[in-house]
């Protein structure tokens, strides 16, 4: 097969796909650890890692490995049978949270939406069919489908796709006096995220997710945290949520589960566990052998070989760099986040940074506008921060209106 260039790859994409993203003019055909290649060869140093889902790097060893020896095995098995990676793979996360069992799906959206129809089912079992609000927050992201963009707070997201459906309420994030006066008798449950990611990556405050929780206890709500981003050691715990010592009822994950394979998975605690019934909720591709294979693998990463220490060490370091950079800079407005999820948000927007980034070989984005948000693979080191920085500090150097 003769390779198809950049050029070839773009106008084939605008000619015959949907034009529902906002791409940048980039074609990536290969990738190895914290690098990939376009079709002509140009490398690129990837500090967005497919937003936050290849976190072992690109092709990492263990997931080809595992993919490999599975595909020679089996593809794919109907849910109606058993499936032993899946099972192995429940089992590592359960013993690796406070969850008791797993129910699993193919992205984030799908992980949310069974939290969602989850908390109201167990609510309408235990306490009638009058509570089903689910109280979220604004500027706070749960995916695309039609209850997940719902119970996003921010309606740029929902705008053409109306009637949402009913039942949820919107709160500041970080503002308990606020949530306190939301949560009531006919709320089945809080969905929060421990980082706003799209938002603007805000990290919660301990005393907010520790009320969360007593409100939801005080009213017979469940406690969802959204940790689809922030799972699986993007902030330097496995977990964000073991960061702030703060247990939720449900827990959703994917992005980085299965090192580049579309999985999720929502996890949920004693009561809600037991729930669902047979019919209530499935998904035909959902926990399939290859993705849990990929996922196995991942976890098995993750725990064992130092991956998460090196996401809380080498975030450490970056935090310390950008902080250092962003004093140099009257336009940065401040440095936030935990581990490997940061931003740093601007006074100015920040989409002539990131495209003038990619001109100079280094992939970051920007949410909400003015905040660049920098999720590399977990696997990063000092030097690569290092290197990460520079051309980040040569581009808004050249960016200033006026330099020093």
């Amino acid at each position: 097969m003769n390779r198809v260039h950049t050029k070839e790859i773009i106008k084939l994409s605008d000619q015959y796909l949907m034009r529902n993203y906002g791409r940048i003019p980039l074609a990536p055909v290969k990738g190895k650890g914290a690098v990939i290649w376009d079709a002509e060869g140009k490398e690129y140093l990837d500090f967005v890692s497919g937003i936050a889902v290849n976190s072992l790097g690109h092709c990492h060893p263990a997931v080809v490995e595992a993919v490999t020896r599975q595909v020679q095995k089996m593809l794919h098995c109907s849910n109606l049978y058993y499936i032993e990676t899946q099972a192995l793979l429940a089992e590592r996360l359960v013993k690796n949270s406070a969850m008791d069992r797993v129910f699993f799906c193919n992205s984030g959206a799908e992980a949310n939406e069974a939290a969602i129809k989850l908390a109201r089912k167990y609510a309408k079992k235990k306490y009638g069919p009058e509570k089903v609000e689910i109280v979220t927050t604004l500027n706070s992201f749960h995916g695309r489908t039609l209850a997940a963009i719902t119970a996003t707070g921010q309606p740029k997201y929902q705008q053409g796709f109306e009637p949402l459906p009913v039942g949820f309420k919107y709160v500041p994030f970080n503002d308990l006096d606020a949530l306190e006066q939301a949560v009531g008798p006919a709320t089945c449950a809080v969905m929060l995220e421990p980082v706003q990611g799209e938002g603007g990556v805000y990290p919660a405050s301990r005393y907010y997710l520790e009320g969360a929780q007593m409100l939801c206890r005080e009213h017979g709500a469940l406690l969802i945290f959204d940790e689809v981003q922030t799972g699986l050691g993007r902030t330097g715990h496995f977990l964000a949520c073991q960061h702030y010592g703060v247990e939720p009822d449900i827990l959703t994950l994917a992005k980085a589960l299965g090192g580049g394979l579309p999985i999720g998975a929502m996890l949920a605690a004693k009561g809600a566990a037991t729930t669902f019934e047979p019919g209530d909720h499935a998904s035909t591709f959902g926990g399939n052998p290859l993705a849990c294979a990929a996922a196995l693998a991942v976890v098995e990463e993750m725990l064992n070989h130092g991956v998460v220490q090196n996401a809380a060490r080498v975030g450490a370091y970056f935090y310390d760099r950008l902080h250092r950079l962003a004093g140099k800079y009257d336009c940065v407005k401040e440095v936030r986040g935990l581990g490997l999820m940061l931003g740093m948000e601007l006074a100015t927007a920040g989409g002539n940074i990131v495209n003038t980034c990619l001109e100079q070989g280094l992939l970051i984005n920007c949410v909400n506008n003015c905040v660049l948000r920098f999720v590399p693979p977990l696997i990063i080191t000092q030097e690569d921060v290092d290197r990460a920085v520079e051309i980040l500090d040569r581009v808004m150097f050249e960016s200033r209106p006026e330099k020093k």
